[in-house]
């Protein structure tokens, strides 16, 4: 039978008519999403995001996501004010002190959690300092990978759980790489660190561990979140759920123990870590999904210190 081009056209059309239908199925942020560039700083609570990059849940829905290695904590927020980042790794002190300053951030999914099983970080005190406890801290110079930042608000609530002025202590700001030369020329009398820092600077004699003063903190709280603008979320919200859900997927990957080799090689690939650090490292519990409820402890928290000075509305600040 020959094609006449009345048929040829309604072939033409039945094909455009089934191709837009199939389309039209896709999930939104399947069709068109913008690149991601997402800041991350040298930890292990950022291991879900180095998971899904490697096992290729980004790329499974269609999501292309750049990795970019932040020094100091404190500065995600501005890299995503400046757009050099659509979303970052802010620890949940440095977010919200973000959003009491006036950024219009939101929180797309959650990092690490902490939990008393975990010993990898800690007060890291100069070899000869004579620093054994919080009373010790007194007068001392300590050097922390961010000021307002999870290890120095956590720091803080330590010492004054433990009787201590906080306000008596001089904190530095320094990058967890600088730690062991501070301690080792003497800049500062402990540092505020964590693994695989911690564990070099023990092994290296510069320092040792004054205290693995983490455990008085509650279960199952976010140590880092993963905050966009929110004007951003509101034109992508399909690429932020998209984000959610690869987390979710890694965080699944991670609690399986036969992955285990494949979590600490993610790790050590985006963190450079050597494989004998890498062997012995704690991985934080992977907490992808943010609540309210783990938001409102460390607005708790920081009112006790004084840090925030407006009324945050935690309810406004996770994506849906």
């Amino acid at each position: 039978m020959t094609s006449t081009p009345t048929m040829k056209r309604r072939t033409l059309l039945s094909a455009l008519v089934a191709a837009s239908a199939a389309s039209a199925t896709l999930p939104a942020f399947a069709q068109a999403n913008p690149k991601i560039v997402f800041g991350y700083t040298a930890v292990t609570d950022f291991a879900s995001v180095f998971v899904a990059a490697e096992e290729g849940y980004f790329k499974k829905r269609s999501l292309e996501v750049e990795l970019k290695f932040i020094p100091l904590n404190s500065t995600i927020p501005a890299a995503l004010q400046s757009d050099s980042l659509q979303i970052g790794g802010p620890t949940p002190s440095v977010f919200l002190q973000a959003v009491d300053g006036g950024l219009d951030l939101v929180l797309v999914a959650g990092g690490g959690l902490t939990s008393k099983t975990i010993t990898g970080f800690g007060l890291v005190a100069r070899a000869g300092s004579g620093i054994k406890g919080p009373q010790d801290c007194v007068g001392k110079k300590i050097g922390v990978p961010g000021l307002g930042a999870f290890l120095h608000v956590t720091f803080r609530a330590w010492l004054k759980d433990s009787g201590v002025d906080y306000r008596k202590v001089n904190f530095v700001e320094a990058a967890f790489p600088q730690h062991a030369d501070l301690l080792r020329g003497g800049s500062v009398d402990a540092v505020v660190s964590a693994d695989p820092f911690m564990s070099r600077i023990t092994e290296s004699g510069a320092g040792y561990v004054a205290s693995y003063y983490s455990t008085f903190l509650p279960e199952n709280n976010q140590t880092i979140v993963h905050a966009a603008k929110r004007d951003w979320v509101a034109k992508n919200p399909g690429a932020a759920r998209a984000f959610r859900e690869a987390l979710v997927e890694a965080g699944a990957f991670m609690q399986q123990p036969k992955n285990d080799a494949k979590v600490r090689a993610a790790i050590g690939k985006y963190i450079k870590l050597p494989p004998e650090v890498l062997a012995k490292v704690q991985v934080s519990p992977p907490g992808p999904v943010v609540t309210e409820k783990q938001l409102a402890y460390w607005t708790g928290l920081m009112k006790e210190q004084d840090m925030l000075k407006t009324n945050i509305d935690v309810a406004k600040l996770v994506a849906k």
